[in-house]
């Protein structure tokens, strides 16, 4: 099991942590598909990589790899690569943000296993990808089990859970259902204010039914540690597919964002209204088949009110309002059009602010592979003013429909 701290730079106080249970790999930087997102000007896209490598004389050993242009010093030192230790301190660029690595090691079987349990199956001819034997139907490995689910897969950390690829134990090796299960990361555990966003997504997602939005199947308790238990889309994620691909055509751009904006449009239109608070390019999903946009990640979702908030903001696709606490359903808008800045562009809105003379704001006049009409509905819809943008969902669509 690996810890993960980030330090405060003056008094080295703690101030974030993830914990790894399984993971044999590692990644840390500005990217969102990174495990640790780090936001800082000295940290690059993808940083940092740790390796988990497992040696005769020292089972579950961890090495680093930089990537980062800055550099990576351990205690103190740059590297490329090196071999971890327990209590080491990883400074990524020279003045950039701190980490401290810690491992525990736990009884492990003979050979070395992340406390994997192997299938009774013992069919031949599956390939090593396989989740499931071909001629059975049993998973051929179970990581570990959570309630009345198998884990098999991990697929990835945020800042406030884990998400696991599941089945039901009641289906195995009986045309099991692949479900995505999402655990409450160990670091939050003690946070009320966590605990409570934990509870809401569940309340959220259960009373909400549109085709764009996972179903909610579970949510549980086990050990005082809670559980979602959600649909399993097959798709990429809108941060990955630009990454991978590079920057959308503007048609496929608006088609997307559209459909989008009806998913918004129908949590907006719930009574009270549903502010999804946490719009961006990770968070919009792509199904494979069909090419049908997904909303996802609940967790930061809240019922409009006049009463202050939790300050929950991201750097670049926020609006104004929301990092003071006062959400509104066109802070949602907000993050559609940086999200499309992303998207035509593949670089961070952030590169597009500008202080005009009366504030800063977004100006994409001398970008020119973006068509003027959507340039036009981009800048409406991300004025520093609410009253400023589109009023609803449904009117920055028609927007976007009239640059088709």
């Amino acid at each position: 099991m690996v810890t993960l701290t980030l330090l405060d730079p003056k008094n080295k106080a703690p101030i974030r942590q993830w914990l790894f249970t399984t993971s044999k790999q590692i990644n840390i930087g500005r990217s969102t598909d990174n495990h640790i997102v780090l936001r800082d000007i000295l940290v690059s896209r993808y940083h940092l990589e740790l390796h988990r490598v497992n040696k005769v004389q020292q089972p579950c050993s961890w090495k680093l790899n930089s990537l980062g242009s800055n550099g990576t010093f351990l205690d103190g030192k740059l590297t490329n690569q090196a071999q971890l230790t327990n209590g080491n301190i990883i400074q990524l660029g020279l003045t950039g943000p701190i980490l401290r690595f810690q491992q525990e090691l736990v009884d492990q079987p003979e050979d070395h296993a992340d406390q994997v349990s192997k299938s009774p199956c013992q069919h031949t001819g599956n390939l090593p990808g396989n989740l499931f034997c071909i001629r059975c139907g049993q998973p051929l490995q179970v990581l570990q089990s959570i309630g009345p689910y198998q884990v098999l897969r991990v697929l990835g950390m945020g800042g406030m859970g884990t998400t696991f690829l599941v089945i039901p134990k009641a289906t195995a090796g009986h045309r099991p259902q692949l479900q995505v299960l999402k655990e409450m990361n160990a670091d939050m555990e003690g946070i009320p204010k966590a605990q409570e966003l934990f509870k809401r997504e569940a309340r959220m997602l259960r009373s909400l039914n549109h085709a764009g939005i996972p179903h909610l199947y579970n949510f549980f308790t086990v050990n005082d540690k809670q559980y979602l238990v959600m649909e399993l889309i097959h798709g990429q994620d809108l941060d990955r597919w630009v990454n991978q691909r590079g920057p959308l055509s503007p048609e496929q751009t608006v088609r997307w964002m559209m459909q989008a904006c009806n998913i918004l449009d129908y949590i907006h239109r719930q009574n009270p209204p549903i502010i999804h608070r946490d719009l961006k390019p990770g968070n919009i999903l792509i199904r494979k088949r069909d090419s049908r946009v997904f909303i996802i990640d609940f967790g930061a979702v809240k019922e409009a009110s006049l009463v202050p908030g939790t300050r929950i903001a991201v750097e670049g696709y926020s609006a104004p309002e929301q990092g003071l606490g006062r959400p509104t359903i066109q802070s949602d808008l907000y993050g559609i059009g940086a999200t499309m800045i992303f998207l035509l562009t593949g670089q961070s809105p952030m590169q597009f602010y500008k202080n005009l003379g009366h504030g800063y704001r977004i100006e994409l006049t001398n970008i020119l592979s973006i068509p003027t009409a959507i340039k036009a509905v981009i800048e409406r819809v991300t004025h520093p003013h609410p009253d400023h943008r589109f009023q609803s969902a449904q009117a920055l669509a028609q927007a976007l429909r009239e640059c088709l």
